[in-house]
Order: structure tokens, then C-alpha cells, then sequence
């Protein structure tokens, strides 16, 4: 048998397959999708197993070392998943099947070194690294003293040392010391009476049929470590290692919550994908629902009729809005049927929550992007929540949107795909008119609540009347008149830190990082600058760099700044702010969140986190204090997202009994993006924002590659741009395709490398993942070298 394997080394010259020998012991237990320990050159690494065949070309092969798994992690259509992904984003097979794991089962190389004779056979310096019989670390001898290289070359020459290759895994599974009776017939009289302590655990025992961990049994029982050992000596109790799972949700208690009665429209929206379930057939809906329309229970009963057939869910939730409210809903009606897959989850937990997928211990996975690749084999429906999200598109390769690998695999298990949202994306809601995805509109709240009322305050009008403060008058006096209610307010910021820049009064000198070409934000608990980009931080300069002025300050504001301003002028509030900083810590969202819930502040300031998923009774006031701040950026979806962020910001108020109000503070309070949120007219605004795009051919009316060139040089950046540019130009049709560039990219430079970028502009182009191939094989070994970066993101979102 020969085991065709992709080994883990992510470089063009092994992005092929392999192949090894399957020792005869192995060929019942070997099949594709497991993982093994494979012989590469002198080292030994991980591998996955993609194919098994009868002979090979080859003459020479060697056998596979270890096998890491007993049940395959990749399941067959996981493996035609990868090799799919891997030419739709121009990446590595293996980058491909590692997103499908968790960073736990990556493995690490350890490299040891064999005493194979008699210490005292070795050279004095390397006598005391060795006990009889025991291994040493390679880093251990060699990173000590340099010169101990050589001796190690000679000497495993001469047999006396061998170097070998450990490979482990990074996650560990945790155990739990449980105990038992050893004989469930044991008498109490056998212990004598003055041991009191071990007859109550005996007792206790003989009354428990599941064995118990100790560390329960020692709070149950309020008693000692010594006593158990006592027992397990004399031979009545039978202490052994459990394996446990991290629960991260462990203690957290869940209401059981029963399906509520659907509304007609979502009786009308829900029958065409329970059709679609009971009929095995694939279908794309997209769910477009204004904010407050009930799309959860839609989802929570579509899931319910899922699992009655027997089958399994997906649901995906932008990172951000995986609040515990949102784990809250699943887990209060499903249970213990639910894994979470989140960032806010240690190493350790992942890999807990994705082996119970992979043991079928559950059927329901929640979770942010890379849940999609939940190792679920009866797949029954697949959901995407908020589907406009730029978070689902990853920018880091494989650079694959979740929606993209959504469709694939509910193609593959005929299954329907429902895509989400208030605001969806242009190119969603275009597909859905040409008929490619089926439309299911929400158009109205539950319970018929009127949509928040919207008044859109222009800053400028503000500012000639002399408020030169970040609230307007309006804004204010309704921050006011909520706290004297006792009703709650949100405040949305698209910053964090204090201020956006630091700059010098007098010669206009701006404080940028050494590193890139980016402004420092000055970040006030520190008192220090960062940049967000490489993470460089320098001191507050007190005067000016260039000119030597003290008449240095500070411009734009940002959460931190937010928040002094507010204690000043309404010292009475209680403030939360959210942001990454002040959310940084483990639970520290939650806890945040909880504080809101139960009245514990007046107002909730923070970022983007705070603009999805939030449902609190006394919301009834929403402010947004910089609707511009997205609106400029050199970016063709600025105004979408300007749009989405305010519809979806301003659905936070008045989502229960209390009428909710939107407070708008632009500088452009004229721009359709800004106007039509007040209407909360998605289809006048999708009617706009397509016109503008046909004019300037972007997205949906065409498709769009993004090259990213990059090195420390600036004339090597420029010379490969041109040449890949020209390269383009030369193969591609000019009736259909526009080339664009070579320009320097909006950021030029980040982390002292210059980058360049071209853009390409297609209707249909038969070669393009051909050339695109090309010219990723012509730098390959330039790239190799690892001074030059070559990037393609055939669907691109940033442009930075």
C-alpha cells in the first residue's frame, strides 16, 4: 500500500504529493484524511494522508513512521474542500487543511540527541549534558556553546551519538484524577469506627454509580487528600486519570427557552427552507430582515427541524457579535447540543469543543469564520448571520471568504444555505435579483414596533454656533434626559484610543512611526503613542521633533478621549467603554456586557464591537459621533459600509416596549449613505449605490483581483510591479479585463517594507488563474529568499 501525503512544509516546490510505504501492520488502520509522522530529508514532520494506491512509480520509498490519529481528522469531503480552496485563492494544499484543524493538533519538532555508548566515552565538555540512558535536547547542548556543533557532527559519525526527530502535538488533552470502589460489595463494618472520614467516602461511594473527580468529592465531603490515599492503599478504592473537557462555559447557567409563535412573514420565509430541508436539496437564500424582525427564531427553528431529520448545523456569527447573548439563544434551546468556536477561547478549549464535533457528542456548531469547517459529516443547514461582514473574508492566506466555503459544502450535502442580514452585501442582494440566491424578505419588527426614528445633526451647523464640543446640543440634552428616566444610551465610535494624531500647532509637523508610513495614535492610560500597524510605541514628545515648539497637541478623538469628555460634562453617568483595549483580558467582554444589562451604567461608549447583536430592554437612545470617519476612506464599499454600520448601530434602540430614538453626528450630513439611514430604505439606498458602481465598473458589475507587492527596497518593489503589470497586460483580453497600476499601495509602507500593488478588472477571463499561477511560479525564488512578498487576493476587501 502507498500513501499519497501532503507534508507540512508550506513552499511551492512541496505543494505536491508524496509518496511513503505503509508498513503492513499499519494498512487496516492508514486512510485518507489521518495524520502521520513521515521521514523528510534528514527530519521527520507531520503529514496528511490524502490517497492510498496499490503500487507507486517510484522505485525507492520510504515507510511512514507513526500515525497520529486513529480516526481520520479531515473527513473525505473536507479533503476535496482543501484541494478546492487551495486553487480558488492560489494557496498551499497544506495552508488549506491546516485552517481545518485547530492550532492544538499543529504539531512541533523536537530534536534530541541519543547517548548510543558510555558517558564516560565522550569528550569532557559533553560529559555532564548526559545521564546513563537518558536523551538530551539538541538546543540544550548546542545553543550552550557553539563549539559543541562540531563535536556532535564528529562523534555521530562515529556512532557513539544519534540525533532523532520527536514530533508532538502543541494541545494536550486534560485528565482529571477520578476515583471508584474497588469492590462495590465492601462491607463499612471492614473499616474500623475511629475512621470515620473513610467510611463517609466509602459510603458516599457505594451510594454513586459514575466514578467521581476527586477534586468533588474533597469539596462534597469536606475532607483531606490523606484519607483518600489511605483507602487507595489498603486496597477499597481504585483511583485512575479521566479525560475531561475544558468547558468554557463552564458554571454559566442557560434557560431552557421553547420556540415562540412565528409572525406571518416569518411563517412566509421559513417555509421555502424547511421545503428545501425536507427535500434534500440545495438551495441559497438570503434572509434579508430589518433589525429587530426575528431573524434568530428563524434560524433556531430551521436548526430544530434540521436535527428532527437527523442531521447537523452550522451557524456562523461575525466574531464581534458573539456575544454571550448570541450563545445564550442556541445554548437555551438546544443545550448540550451546542460546540462554540470563538477567538475568545484558549488553545486548550478549541480543541475540546472541535473533537466533540468530530465524536458526534454534538450537533449545533456556533462560531466566528473558521467554524465553517466544522468536521461534521450529515451536514443539514448552514447559516451566516450579518453575511455582509467583512470578517468573514480571511486576509491572511488561504484568503477564502466563509460564504464561498458555505456554498461548496452545502452544495455537497444538499443542504440550504441561508445568508442573514438587515443590511446585505451589493453583491448578495444583486445575485438575489438576477435569481441566483432566493430572496426572503423581512420587512417588518415583531410585534409591529415602529424602526427607531432617525435625526441626522450636522456638525457644522454645530460648530458655527459655537459648540466646539464632540456632542451636539441635541445629542446632549438627550444623553440627559435618559439618564433623569433611568433608561440606558449607547455610543458609537469607530476609534479607540485617545486621539487619532498628534500634531504641532505651529509648523504642522505630524508624529508618524519610523517603521510605516502611518500617523501614531496617541494612547492617554500610558500616556505614550503606538502605532497600529507593527505595534512600535514611543514616549508623548512634550515639544515638537521639527521645530522645537511646545504648542504640540492632540486631534480627532478617539474612545479614551470620548470618555473623559463625557465625565465632564454630565458627571453624573456612569460610563462602560468597549473597545479592544479595555476588552483585551479573557471574559472581559461578558463581564462588560453583563454590567450593562443589569443597570449598572447609563451609557455604553464603544467601537464597532457594540454595533451587532446587542438586545437590551432600556436601550431607547443611540448616538453615532463620527458617521464620517468610514465615509472617506479611499475604499469603492466606504459608503456601503457607512450605511450598514449606522442601520445596523441605530437597531439597537427600542428593540422591546420603549421607543427608541438615533442621534447622527456627520459633517456630511447630505451623502445618500448618511441621508436614506433616517428612511431605513436599504432598496432605495442599494438602487443608489449600484448606479454609482456601474459608473466607475466596480463590484458587482465586475470581479476584482488585488496584487500586493512588497520588499525593503523601493527599487526592487518598483521594478517587479512593472514587470508583472506588463506581464498581465500582454496575456490578458483587453476587451473584457482592465489592468490597473502599478501604483504605491495606500499604506507605502508598513514595518520598513515598501509596497506596490496592481489591480485587475474582469467581466470573464479564461486564463486568469493560469497566469496568476505564473506569475506567483516566476518570484517563487525570490520569494524563497524571503526578502520579496507576492500577494493575491482574488476577491479582495482591504485596500490598504
Amino acid at each position: 500500500m502507498i500513501a499519497k501525503v501532503i507534508v507540512d512544509v508550506p513552499t511551492s516546490q512541496t505543494d505536491r504529493l508524496f509518496d511513503y510505504a505503509v508498513p503492513k501492520e499499519w494498512e487496516n488502520v492508514i486512510q485518507p484524511g489521518i495524520r502521520v509522522v513521515v521521514p523528510f530529508g534528514p527530519r521527520k514532520i507531520q503529514g496528511f494522508v490524502i490517497d492510498l494506491e496499490k503500487e507507486s512509480t517510484l522505485n525507492k520509498i520510504k515507510p511512514i513512521e507513526d500515525v497520529l490519529d486513529v480516526v481520520p481528522v479531515l473527513t473525505q469531503e473536507l479533503l476535496e474542500l482543501g484541494e478546492w480552496l487551495s486553487e480558488q485563492t492560489l494557496s498551499f494544499k497544506l495552508s488549506a487543511y491546516q485552517l481545518m484543524i485547530p492550532a492544538a493538533m499543529r504539531t512541533k519538532v523536537k530534536k534530541e540527541i541519543v547517548l548510543l555508548t558510555e558517558r564516560q566515552n565522550l569528550p569532557a565538555s559533553l560529559q555532564n549534558y548526559f545521564e546513563p540512558g537518558k536523551k538530551t535536547l539538541w538546543s540544550d547542548v548546542i545553543l550552550d556553546q557553539k563549539a559543541n556543533l562540531k563535536l556532535v557532527q564528529e562523534l555521530v559519525r562515529e556512532g557513539l551519538l544519534e540525533v532523532r526527530y520527536q514530533v508532538e502535538e502543541k494541545g494536550h488533552k486534560k485528565t482529571a484524577r477520578y476515583i471508584k470502589l474497588a469492590d462495590p460489595n465492601v462491607q463499612l463494618e471492614e473499616i474500623p469506627t475511629r475512621a470515620a472520614k473513610q467510611r463517609e467516602i466509602v459510603d458516599f461511594l457505594k451510594e454513586s454509580i459514575e466514578p467521581i473527580s476527586v477534586q468533588d468529592l474533597l469539596k462534597k465531603l469536606q475532607t483531606t487528600r490523606q484519607v483518600i490515599t489511605a483507602l487507595v492503599k489498603k486496597g477499597y478504592i481504585h483511583e485512575f486519570e479521566k479525560e475531561v473537557y475544558r468547558d468554557p462555559l463552564a458554571g454559566v447557567q442557560f434557560e431552557q427557552t421553547t420556540p415562540l409563535p412565528l409572525t406571518e412573514q416569518q411563517q412566509q420565509v421559513i417555509e421555502p427552507i424547511l421545503d428545501s430541508l425536507v427535500t434534500k436539496q440545495h438551495d441559497t437564500f438570503l434572509l434579508h430582515g430589518v433589525t429587530g424582525s426575528g431573524k434568530t427564531e428563524v434560524y433556531l427553528q430551521a436548526i430544530d427541524k434540521a436535527l428532527q431529520l437527523g442531521r447537523e448545523a452550522i451557524v456562523l456569527v461575525p466574531e464581534i457579535s458573539l456575544t454571550p447573548q448570541m450563545v445564550q439563544r442556541f445554548k437555551g434551546r438546544f443545550g448540550s447540543k451546542v460546540a462554540v468556536l470563538h477567538s475568545g477561547l484558549s488553545m486548550g478549549e478549541k480543541y475540546d469543543e472541535w473533537r466533540k464535533i468530530l465524536r458526534k457528542e454534538v450537533e449545533v456548531v456556533v462560531g466566528a469564520r473558521s467554524a465553517i469547517f466544522a468536521p461534521f459529516t450529515n451536514v443539514g443547514i448552514i447559516i451566516i448571520d450579518e453575511e455582509h461582514e467583512t470578517s468573514y473574508k480571511q486576509e491572511e492566506n488561504p484568503k477564502y471568504h466563509a460564504r464561498d466555503v458555505a456554498i461548496f459544502r452545502g452544495s455537497y450535502h444538499q443542504c440550504p444555505v441561508i445568508l442573514g442580514s438587515a443590511t446585505p452585501s451589493l453583491e448578495s442582494y444583486a445575485r438575489a435579483k438576477k435569481q441566483v440566491y432566493q430572496l426572503l424578505p423581512l420587512t417588518t419588527r415583531v410585534n409591529q414596533r415602529a424602526m427607531p426614528a432617525v435625526e441626522v445633526v450636522d456638525m457644522r451647523e454645530e460648530l458655527r454656533n459655537g459648540n466646539r464640543s464632540m456632542f451636539s446640543y441635541t445629542l446632549l440634552e438627550m444623553l440627559k434626559d435618559r439618564i433623569e428616566k433611568g433608561e440606558q444610551s449607547v455610543l458609537f465610535l469607530n476609534r479607540r484610543g485617545y486621539s487619532t494624531f498628534v500634531m504641532c500647532r505651529d509648523c504642522g509637523y505630524v508624529a508618524t512611526c519610523e517603521h510605516c508610513d502611518i500617523s501614531l495614535t496617541y494612547h492617554r492610560t500610558q500616556h505614550s503613542l503606538k502605532c497600529h500597524y507593527c505595534g512600535h510605541e514611543e514616549k508623548m514628545p512634550n515639544t515638537c521633533e521639527s521645530c522645537g515648539s511646545d504648542h504640540i497637541r492632540f486631534f480627532g478623538s478617539g474612545t479614551q478621549k470620548v470618555e473623559e469628555e463625557l465625565t465632564r460634562v454630565l458627571p453624573t453617568a456612569r460610563v462602560i467603554r468597549m473597545d479592544i483595549d479595555t476588552t483585551r483580558r479573557k471574559g472581559s467582554h461578558e463581564r462588560l456586557l453583563s454590567a450593562f444589562g443589569r443597570g449598572e451604567a447609563d451609557i455604553l461608549l464603544g467601537t464597532q464591537m457594540i454595533a451587532k447583536g446587542l438586545d437590551f430592554p432600556k436601550i431607547t437612545l443611540v448616538g453615532v459621533l463620527a458617521a464620517d470617519s468610514m465615509l472617506h476612506i479611499p475604499d469603492f464599499r466606504s459608503a456601503e459600509r457607512t450605511f450598514q454600520l449606522m442601520e445596523q448601530v441605530s437597531g439597537r434602540a427600542g428593540r422591546h416596549d420603549l421607543e427608541g430614538k438615533v442621534i447622527i453626528q456627520s459633517y456630511t450630513p447630505d451623502h445618500y449613505s448618511i441621508e436614506l439611514v433616517k428612511s431605513h430604505d436599504y432598496e432605495h439606498f442599494f438602487k443608489m449605490e449600484m448606479s454609482q458602481r456601474k459608473v466607475a465598473l466596480y463590484p458587482p458589475y465586475v470581479f476584482m483581483v488585488l496584487i500586493n507587492i512588497s520588499h525593503p527596497e523601493l527599487t526592487k518593489v518598483i521594478t517587479v510591479s512593472e514587470k508583472i503589470a506588463s506581464f498581465l497586460k500582454r496575456e490578458m483580453q483587453e476587451s473584457t479585463t482592465t489592468i490597473l497600476g502599478p501604483v504605491a499601495s495606500p499604506l507605502a509602507r508598513i514595518k520598513d517594507r515598501y509596497r506596490y500593488q496592481c489591480m485587475i478588472k474582469y467581466r470573464n477571463e479564461p486564463r486568469l488563474l493560469e497566469t496568476l499561477r505564473e506569475i506567483q511560479q516566476h518570484f517563487i525564488r525570490d520569494m524563497n529568499q524571503g526578502q520579496l512578498q507576492v500577494s493575491i487576493d482574488m476577491h479582495p476587501y482591504m485596500f490598504t
